[in-house]
């Protein structure tokens, strides 16, 4: 029985009459009260127990959280270095990178050619210049544009040689009945491009003394003077080949339209390579909306298209043959033109009687006109008002 159950047995007992059947119930309550108690005291001890073992459980489990969180904090901290180090190495890859390589390039030309470090890159004998040198804005005060970068470059190994043109097919088939001999298709055509890589070259002279005592950028001296003129010549040499396209006068508005739309084949890209004189002319001309032909646009390499293609400015004595030419090549200048690049520009010192060095630049290459139904060289005539 509980102890309630004992209560109530007790005083029914009582409520009855039944004295001597209460006093023994009451005495077993007293009982259980007392091996309650001695119980309670043991459960209270064995609570106790537990709680010192809890606290020591906790204060542990404190201790643990404590070392995960140092190693986190640690290991947050070496993440972090490591974020940094690839950050710094990113940064690297992207300022650092070039400064290898001009340095590289420095100490080849200080040493005069004895000393070789990594990051320069060589030719034989000849080390070649880095190409972060080639266009740098802050020592080119005029916007430069190399037309090596819209023609198409064909790497050879050889001085000559040719070059196959598959050109445009126009074949069909035919219908044939089921189970009928197959008809001839027609076969693919090729014209071959002849080329023949010329030789292009020169030499700085350079004061053992200005070696001995130089605390300028020697090395970009002399690569912007060798880069810029081979920029100059590729620049020549291409626009030589695109004055050669089909000539076509352009007297109104309506004719630069038919020309881009009509005459020129709609599967060539059409982009405009145009003088500085050809640009200012388009860029006064308006349609009968009275809104300018030349719509701006950051992605073009002016930043203006006309017509919806994208125009390149160079200058007139380039594209033309004195100042004032309006003149353009309009067309798909890259299946025009083909730049066969046997050797890229490089330099080498070469020996001298006086008290210096020589340093030579050389290049090899050839340009031909490849496709040459993909464009055509047109020359402004547009009176003012049409």
């Amino acid at each position: 029985m509980t102890i309630e159950e004992l209560q109530t047995a007790a005083e029914q007992a009582i409520a009855e009459g039944d004295f001597d059947k209460a006093e023994e119930l009451i005495e077993k309550i007293k009982n259980f009260q007392e091996t309650g108690a001695s119980d309670k005291r043991s459960d209270e001890d064995n609570f106790e127990k537990a709680d010192e073992d809890k606290e020591d459980d906790d204060e542990k489990e404190k201790e643990e959280q404590r070392s995960e969180k140092q190693m986190e904090q640690r290991s947050t901290k070496q993440t972090d270095k490591g974020e940094k180090r690839k950050m710094a190495e990113k940064v690297l890859d992207q300022q650092g990178t070039e400064d290898v390589e001009v340095r590289s390039f420095e100490a080849f030309i200080k040493s005069k050619g004895a000393e070789k470090r990594d990051g320069l890159t060589t030719v034989g004998a000849e080390a070649v210049i880095p190409i972060e040198r080639l266009t740098n804005p802050q020592k080119q005060p005029e916007t430069v544009v190399d037309l090596r970068n819209f023609v198409e470059k064909v790497p050879v190994t050889t001085g000559a040689g040719s070059y196959p043109i598959l050109l445009k097919n126009k074949g069909v088939m035919v219908s044939v009945e089921e189970l009928a001999k197959n008809p001839e298709l027609a076969k693919p055509e090729f014209k071959k491009v002849s080329w023949e890589v010329g030789q292009y070259r020169g030499y700085i002279p350079i004061s053992q003394e200005a070696i001995d005592d130089s605390s300028i950028d020697l090395a970009g001296l002399v690569a912007e003077h060798i880069n810029r003129q081979a920029l100059n010549t590729a620049n020549a040499e291409i626009s030589k080949v695109l004055k050669t396209a089909t000539a076509k006068t352009l007297t109104s508005i309506d004719d630069l339209k038919d020309l881009i739309n009509v005459e020129i084949d709609p599967a060539y890209p059409v982009s405009i390579v145009a003088s500085q004189s050809f640009f200012n002319a388009v860029d006064k001309l308006k349609d009968k909306d009275g809104r300018y032909l030349l719509q701006q646009d950051v992605t073009a390499e002016s930043g203006y298209r006309l017509l919806g293609r994208s125009v390149v400015v160079i200058s007139d004595e380039v594209i033309g043959t004195k100042a004032g030419d309006q003149v353009a090549f309009i067309g798909d200048i890259k299946a025009f033109a083909k730049f066969f690049d046997r050797k890229q520009t490089s330099v080498r010192w070469v020996d001298n009687d006086t008290y210096g060095q020589l340093l030579a630049g050389y290049l090899r290459f050839d340009v031909k006109a490849a496709d040459t139904d993909a464009g055509v060289y047109a020359t402004l005539a547009i009176a003012e008002g049409k």
